[in-house]
């Protein structure tokens, strides 16, 4: 993360760029990653199990990467469900411009890329995929959930990994708890990382 909080909102490092090879939805791609945001050399092992685990998104309707970095899920999501709209979220103004670069050269005019307060608060969203930010502390992770999760339109799933060493199993437990609108059940166990799908009752 070189040495800074990648879930700043403006990161105190000097902008490096770099050009990484990438395999999004089966194809490869060059994109543009930089220094003072979340894994700027790889997709990270977390959200690789995400995107190899997660079903197929919904073809339309609003789509939710939430803490998205540079991109991997958004952009993925955007390339399968192009008649979705993608709302790319993050702290991180780095992270987010990033985003729109990488869009713009896979050619993707589905993405919104924006922080969380610029999300009209009536949106609702028929998925919700996220590698959440564990390390912001448990307090601010809860305190994210509980504003997104709510919005999953009825009957909608949301897709969250998490490093079973990180309190996946802890997360799950209250999660259950903290939300009787939805069901949460675990789905993968891949290279140390859970799966959770969390569903909103229709």
């Amino acid at each position: 993360m070189d040495g800074e909080h990648y879930f700043s909102a403006q990161p105190a490092g000097e902008l490096s760029l770099r050009e990484i090879g990438v395999t999004l939805a089966g194809s490869p791609y060059r994109l543009t990653t930089a220094s003072g945001v979340f894994s700027p050399d790889r997709i990270d092992a977390g959200t690789q199990v995400l995107l190899a685990n997660a079903p197929t998104p919904p073809p339309g309707g609003n789509l939710l990467d939430l803490g998205c970095g540079w991109g991997p899920v958004s952009l993925t999501l955007a390339l399968k469900s192009p008649r979705a709209t993608v709302w790319a979220v993050d702290v991180n103004e780095r992270a987010l411009d990033l985003v729109r670069r990488n869009a713009h050269i896979m050619g993707l005019d589905n993405i919104n890329a924006c922080r969380p307060e610029d999300v009209p608060a009536d949106l609702g969203f028929t998925t919700i995929w996220s590698n959440p930010p564990i390390r912001v502390g448990k307090n601010e992770l809860h305190a994210m959930l509980e504003h997104w999760l709510p919005r999953l339109d009825a009957g909608s799933d949301a897709w969250l990994v998490v490093q079973k060493n990180l309190g996946s199993d802890s997360l799950q437990r209250w999660l259950d708890t903290e939300f009787p609108g939805l069901t949460v059940a675990r789905t993968t166990t891949n290279k140390g990382y859970r799966v959770l799908r969390v569903r909103k009752r229709g």
